[in-house]
């Protein structure tokens, strides 16, 4: 008996350690299978930033949302149907996810070098990781081996995904669902740096704060003013966008932290960093050391890029990312 169970208890091991090893992700995965992917998907990136240096910001949001919601599956590629509404037409991200066209293209050519090798999920890691490279971020090594997801609802973001109005606590929280720390919370925000956000998203700020006050009163005047202007109160114009970062909207640069600082962080998720003391301290170091900021939020997006993710033999590689096979 005392021989069955230790010879059980050592399967029982071994196969958890199987388990572990099945999920890990390896930079270089498609050394031998499809040489050519990563610089596939690299001159796709470059092309389409050449033409709009704003998708860049499209593709790093793109791949946050897609690990937020079940795992880095490549799930919020997946196009709706007559029977189900997908991720990518949940109001949370439509219409304010863009770059699809990007991906498209690069599995275009990867099928065509490597049919049925490389992920979808995989693509939409690598083209994060290019776009932030590309808008002057570092330029990180990605692990892969990533396959894609069957399942795509609309319904997922809504309880997974961190909206603009969450104060600290919530977003700590929020993060910490996903296994990232406070510390990578405050460092991933900075990806805001980048982009355009819709006068919806932060309208509240400006003309309903609440019952006592209808601006914000941490809310920089002088930047309040210039939303103003961009966002006329009673519009009924839902394409109205605004840089995230005035100053270098398509730079990946630290001075989102910089306008947290004077009072200019445009969402109240961004504002609260600064005003809370678990994590002002960090904005002001990211703020005053860019260069740290970066090498910090390129280990932060490879701790992101694993979570929840399908290996071996679960899931699929799609062909076309927009459809399940």
């Amino acid at each position: 008996m005392r021989l069955q169970r230790e010879v059980t208890i050592a399967l029982v091991v071994i196969l958890s350690l199987s388990v572990r090893l099945k999920a890990q992700l390896q930079v270089g995965f498609y050394a031998n299978t499809c040489p050519q992917a990563e610089f596939i998907v690299r001159s796709e990136v470059q092309r389409a930033l050449s033409g709009n240096a704003g998708l860049g910001a499209g593709l790093v949001r793109m791949h946050f949302h897609d690990c937020f919601v079940r795992g880095c599956d490549g799930s919020v590629l997946i196009d709706s149907t007559s029977s189900n509404t997908a991720e990518k037409d949940s109001p949370i991200n439509n219409p304010s996810l863009r770059g699809f066209e990007v991906i498209d293209n690069a599995k275009t050519r990867l099928e065509a070098a490597c049919s049925g090798v490389v992920s979808c999920a995989d693509i939409l890691a690598f083209a994060a990781r290019d776009s932030v490279a590309w808008t002057g971020g570092f330029r990180y090594q990605v692990p892969a081996g990533r396959r894609d997801g069957r399942v795509s609802l609309s319904s997922d973001t809504f309880t997974n995904l961190p909206g603009p109005s969450l104060g600290v606590s919530q977003l700590t929280q929020s993060f910490a669902n996903k296994g990232l720390t406070q510390d990578e919370m405050v460092t991933l925000s900075g990806a805001h740096t980048l982009g355009r956000s819709h006068c919806t998203s932060f309208s509240n700020r400006l003309y309903s704060f609440n019952s006592t006050v209808s601006q914000d009163p941490t809310l920089d005047p002088t930047y309040a003013a210039f939303l103003k202007r961009q966002c006329p109160q009673g519009s009924n114009d839902t394409s109205l966008v605004v840089p995230m970062d005035p100053g270098s909207p398509t730079r990946f640069d630290a001075s989102y932290y910089n306008n947290i600082i004077a009072n200019r962080g445009l969402f109240t998720s961004d504002q609260s960093l600064g005003s809370d003391s678990g994590t002002s301290s960090q904005v002001r170091a990211n703020a005053f050391n860019g260069g740290l900021w970066k090498s910090k939020f390129s280990q932060a997006m490879v701790k992101m890029g694993k979570i929840g993710v399908l290996t071996g033999s679960d899931g699929e590689i799609r062909k076309n990312c927009r459809v399940i096979n």
